[in-house]
């Protein structure tokens, strides 16, 4: 799991540089009506870390585990993510992958083949959404970051 966590940190910090070059104008802008801008995208991600994180500790505790999904768009929506300063949100996203990754190092190895299941899908183990969490992550960031060569700096994480 170091090599999972190492990989968390690798995607991150090869996404902020090209986060910090996107203006708080252009982080707000909306494709469409019924897309989400840029900062929706991360506060999507930010979500994602805070329900990966209750995933993560709760399935430490306790196998078998009855996880129930979220409402993406309400909790996008809800949160106003648009209104937030870009800056604060890449600091947000930054420091909770950091933490997620400090649990990924030293999840307790006996624990990576408890089991949850999110709305009746499943079973998926502690191993396999603590991995799948990075790559749900990478495929926000090329959408975030269309046109970015972000998928180049992806390819290679595990060959460096």
């Amino acid at each position: 799991m170091i090599e999972i966590a190492r990989h968390l940190r690798e995607t991150v910090d090869r996404a902020l540089p090209l986060l910090n070059q996107v203006s708080e104008k252009e982080a707000s802008l909306k494709p469409s009506f019924n897309k989400w801008s840029q900062k929706e995208i991360l506060g999507h991600l930010i979500d994602s870390a805070g329900n990966n994180q209750q995933k993560f500790i709760r399935l430490m505790e306790t196998d078998n585990l009855r996880f129930t999904s979220y409402s993406q768009d309400f909790w996008v929506s809800a949160q106003r993510y648009n209104y937030a300063k870009w800056k604060d949100l890449i600091k947000l996203w930054e420091y909770f992958n950091d933490h997620l990754a400090h649990i990924i190092e030293f999840v307790m190895p006996d624990k990576l083949a408890n089991q949850i299941y999110i709305d009746n899908l499943g079973p998926y183990t502690l191993e396999f959404i603590m991995k799948d969490y990075v790559e749900h992550m990478k495929h926000h960031l090329k959408q975030l970051l269309p046109g970015s060569g972000i998928e180049s700096k992806f390819e290679n994480i595990y060959n460096s």
